[in-house]
């Protein structure tokens, strides 16, 4: 019997790639026009290709599962967050004895001891803890993230590891494809992005609703909705009482009941009911609703991108899968396109502009600018500017002690900060691992005159 079962083992491992070797050592109808198959291509995907997985939750642990699955043997998986009861119903690698525990390390742990041979490296930390070399060491980055912040800062980072030659030729070599998924509810998507060569995050951000914005004098003077209630905590008591001496942390339990008490304190004075401690993760993280289902899709198709691009056995998808499923199943494929002027993809030795009405502008209103155009969308700019060769930190809201020495200069216009036409403004946001060059072209009176 012990026999037996041996050899049912062997026999099963010995066979357990034969459905990858139908695809790689065979040709096909289907088979990229430059394929060449072969036993090495395999190899290649077993024992070489390194993947980077940015994200362990409901796509994070389908992604891993099938990676892990389709042969991809080195695989590293980075996400910041810890594992919560709500997680259990569609994030399967999770148990109820994992609560509180990293996601990265839970869903790796999981993974090698199920796959043999797989090696599975977790990163308990945040995106932006590691530098280009950690990053340029993987073929192909695959996303599972639910905050567009950050798909902006990884997009960035894989786009500031391009190389051009002096005639600002790309270097093909330096291109790390990024297989991006997401999902919401009962829809989803899949892309493909090359960088320096097709439609980056950054160009394309129109696509991404902004978040929600609730009006102050709303939440201030007539809150209507628990909601509300959670957001004057969040934007107004929070600062005014600084309870733990440091910004919000929403995966910091005591911070959030914190949110959760005073939220429910105020939802009390004015007769509103529905405030949970659910619902205060949801607005304080911007929580998007997932549906397992959706996951397991959108999860598939991103893994199947991967496993295109690291064997080249078919051509990959341009670029843009668009998946719903709200009133039967529905998908639909298009090219996005490449913006010209997008910020994130122009390569650094070209100048980025931007144009203002005027230096009467106050720096506030600069700022403010930079968060709600739909070219640049940030979320926090710091601003610096270069003059007579030295650099000046015109506002930083991100370090307390420069936020305090340069809170006056929002209340300045820009001449008076002696910025003017031409004027060169270093900008450092969430959204991007690199400070951006921005060449302000501000109308003289003249120009002002004859228009």
């Amino acid at each position: 019997m012990s026999n037996s079962s041996s050899s049912q083992g062997h026999d099963s491992s010995s066979h357990r790639w034969n459905h990858l070797k139908k695809v790689l050592e065979r040709p096909g109808p289907f088979c990229h026009p430059e394929f060449e198959c072969s036993p090495e291509t395999l190899n290649f995907l077993m024992s070489s290709c390194k993947i980077l997985v940015v994200g362990a939750g409901g796509l994070g642990c389908e992604l891993l599962k099938n990676l892990a699955m389709m042969g991809f043997k080195h695989i590293h998986v980075i996400d910041m967050d810890t594992i919560d009861l709500s997680n259990l119903n569609r994030q399967f690698l999770f148990r109820q004895k994992d609560i509180g525990s990293s996601k990265a390390e839970v869903a790796a742990k999981f993974i090698n001891a199920r796959v043999p041979g797989c090696n599975v490296v977790p990163h308990f930390c945040k995106i932006q803890d590691f530098d280009s070399d950690f990053y340029r060491q993987f073929h192909i980055v695959v996303c599972g993230l639910d905050s567009i912040i950050a798909r902006r800062w990884i997009n960035g980072m894989l786009v500031s590891l391009l190389s051009y030659d002096d005639n600002e030729e790309l270097d093909p070599s330096s291109i790390i494809p990024m297989i991006d998924g997401g999902t919401e509810g009962f829809k989803g998507s899949a892309r493909v992005i090359l960088p320096g060569m097709s439609a980056c995050v950054d160009c394309t951000l129109d696509l991404y609703p902004p978040q929600v914005v609730y009006p102050l004098c709303t939440i201030a003077s007539t809150p209507r909705l628990p909601e509300h209630c959670i957001e004057y905590v969040k934007v107004i008591q929070w600062p005014k009482e600084n309870p733990f001496d440091a910004s919000i942390d929403g995966d910091d339990p005591t911070h959030l009941n914190w949110i959760f008490e005073k939220a429910s304190e105020r939802a009390t004075q004015y007769g509103i009911l529905g405030v949970t401690y659910r619902l205060v993760q949801g607005v304080v993280k911007n929580i998007i609703p997932a549906v397992a289902s959706t996951n397991a899709v959108v999860a598939a198709a991103c893994a199947t991108e991967v496993f295109k691009m690291a064997t080249s056995c078919c051509k990959p998808l341009n670029n843009f899968m668009i998946f719903n499923d709200i009133d039967g199943i529905y998908t639909y494929l298009y090219e996005a396109e490449k913006n010209e002027n997008c910020l994130a993809c122009k390569p650094s030795s070209i100048p980025k502009y931007l144009k203002l009405t005027s230096n009467e502008m106050k720096l506030q209103e600069l700022i403010q600018l930079l968060m709600d155009s739909p070219t640049f969308r940030m979320k926090n700019p710091g601003l610096a500017v270069n003059i007579e060769g030295k650099n000046r930190t015109l506002y930083m809201s991100t370090v307390p002690s420069i936020e305090v020495k340069t809170r006056e200069n929002l209340k300045k216009k820009l001449s008076e900060l002696d910025i003017h036409d031409g004027t060169k403004i270093m900008i450092a946001d969430a959204t991007t691992p690199n400070t951006i060059e921005i060449v302000l072209s501000i109308p003289t009176f003249m120009e002002m005159s004859n228009e």
